[in-house]
C-alpha cells in the first residue's frame, strides 16, 4: 500500500472485552447491568468494555473520553487487536479492503498493523540508541520497505513535523515535545490511513501540550487521517474532536459533537463532566446571539461591528474588546441577530445550569 493511498474508517458494533476465564458468565452479568466491581467479585474477571457501538468516519477525529479506568484505552486497543474482542464485531475499512479484526489470522493481523492502522503511545516508544531519522523509519524498516524509499518518506515526515534539522541527532537530545513529534512522524511515515493515539500528550507540560494539539490539527487538515484519540482531559477533547464518545465503567454513555454533548448531556454523569469545562473553543456567534434584528430595547444600536453566524466566539470577544457595543450577526446579507457582552457571559455559562 502506498503512503496515503486510501482513506480508512472503523465500525465498532456491540463490542465487549472481558479479561479472565469466565467470559460467558461475565458477559451475562454485564448484560444484566452489573457493574465492573460486581462482576469481578462474582467471577474474578475484569470487564474491559461492554456493548460499545460507534462508527469512526473517514477523515474525522473521534475522541474517547473518560476518567481513569473508564475503558477508553481498552476500546482503542481493540481496533488493532492489542486487546482481544470477547463479543461483537470490529471492522476496519480501507479502500477495497475490509478487515474483520476479531477474525483476522496472523497474516492479516500483521497487514492491518503494518499498512492500515498505526499507533502513537503516551510514552513515545522511541529507541534511544537510534537517531531521530532511524526512529521515524523503524516501522518502514521492519515492513521491508527498500532503503531509498524509506529515506525519502522519512525526510518527508520530518519536514512535516518540523524536525528536518534534527534528523541525525539522538532522541535523548530532544525535549519531550520534540520526542512526541518524532512519534507522530513515525506513525505518519507508514502511510497508514488510521491513527490510534493513546493519551499522547498527557505527560507533557501544558504549554507544549497545547502547541502539539495545534500542530496535530494543522497536520490533520493537510493529511485527512482517521484518528481515534484517547484523552481524560475534556478541554483537549473539545478542542480536537469532531465527535466525542464519553465512557464510564466500560460503557459508552454518550457520543456526539462537542456542541451536542455540552448543550444536551444525556445524563447527570455527562452533565457533571461538562459543568466546569471551558466552552470558548467550540462556541460560535450562532450559539450566543440574540435572535432577530437588533433594536433599541437593549441599547443595541448602532452596531459596533458585524460577524457571521459561524464566527468563532473568541473572534467575537476580540471584536467587542476593541470596540464596546453590540455585534450584528449577518447571514447571507441579512442581520439575523445581535451579541452584547451579556449574551457572551450567558453563552459561556449556560452549560452549567
Amino acid at each position: 500500500m502506498s503512503p496515503q493511498a486510501d482513506r480508512g474508517s472503523v465500525r465498532i458494533e456491540n463490542v465487549s472485552i472481558i479479561f479472565g476465564d469466565n467470559t460467558a458468565e461475565s458477559l451475562a452479568l454485564a448484560d444484566a447491568g452489573k457493574s465492573r466491581s460486581e462482576i469481578q467479585e462474582i467471577t474474578g474477571d475484569v470487564l474491559g468494555v461492554h456493548d460499545c457501538t460507534v462508527d469512526i468516519n473517514e477523515g474525522e477525529i473521534l475522541v474517547l473520553m473518560g476518567l481513569s479506568g473508564s475503558g477508553k484505552s481498552t476500546l482503542l486497543r481493540a481496533v488493532n487487536r492489542l486487546n482481544p474482542i470477547s463479543r461483537g464485531t470490529l471492522t476496519v475499512n480501507c479502500g477495497d479492503e475490509t478487515f474483520d479484526v476479531g477474525e483476522c489470522d496472523d497474516k492479516l493481523l500483521k497487514q492491518l498493523r503494518m499498512d492500515t492502522v498505526s499507533m502513537v503511545f503516551q510514552q513515545f516508544g522511541l529507541l534511544p540508541w537510534r537517531s531521530v531519522a532511524d526512529n521515524v523509519g523503524f516501522g518502514l524498516e521492519i515492513s521491508g520497505v527498500p532503503k531509498k524509499e524509506r529515506d525519502q518518506r522519512v525526510t518527508e515526515q520530518l519536514e512535516l513535523v518540523g524536525l528536518s534539522d534534527w534528523a541525525d541527532r539522538m532522541v535523548a537530545e530532544l525535549s519531550g515535545g520534540m520526542q512526541q513529534r518524532v512519534g507522530l512522524a513515525r506513525a505518519f511515515a507508514t502511510g497508514a490511513p488510521i491513527l490510534l493515539m493513546d493519551e499522547p500528550f498527557s505527560a507533557l507540560d501544558p504549554l507544549i501540550r497545547s502547541r502539539l494539539q495545534d500542530e496535530l490539527l494543522e497536520l490533520q487538515a493537510r493529511l485527512g487521517k482517521t484518528i481515534v484519540f484517547v484523552s481524560h482531559d475534556l478541554d483537549e477533547a473539545m478542542k480536537l474532536g469532531n465527535r466525542i464518545a464519553i465512557m464510564e465503567g466500560g460503557r459508552i454513555i454518550q457520543c456526539g459533537t462537542p456542541r451536542e454533548i455540552v448543550n444536551s448531556p444525556t445524563n447527570d454523569y455527562v452533565a457533571d463532566f461538562v459543568a466546569h469545562m471551558n466552552p470558548i473553543a467550540m462556541l460560535t456567534a450562532r450559539d450566543v446571539m440574540a435572535q432577530g434584528k437588533p433594536d433599541n430595547t437593549r441599547g443595541q444600536l448602532p452596531l459596533s461591528a458585524s460577524v457571521t453566524p459561524d464566527t468563532p466566539l473568541s473572534d467575537v470577544m476580540d471584536a467587542l474588546s476593541k470596540r464596546d457595543g453590540t455585534i450584528g450577526v449577518i447571514d447571507k446579507g441579512v442581520v439575523t441577530g445581535s451579541i452584547t457582552s451579556s449574551d457572551i457571559v450567558r453563552g459561556l455559562t449556560q452549560h452549567r445550569r
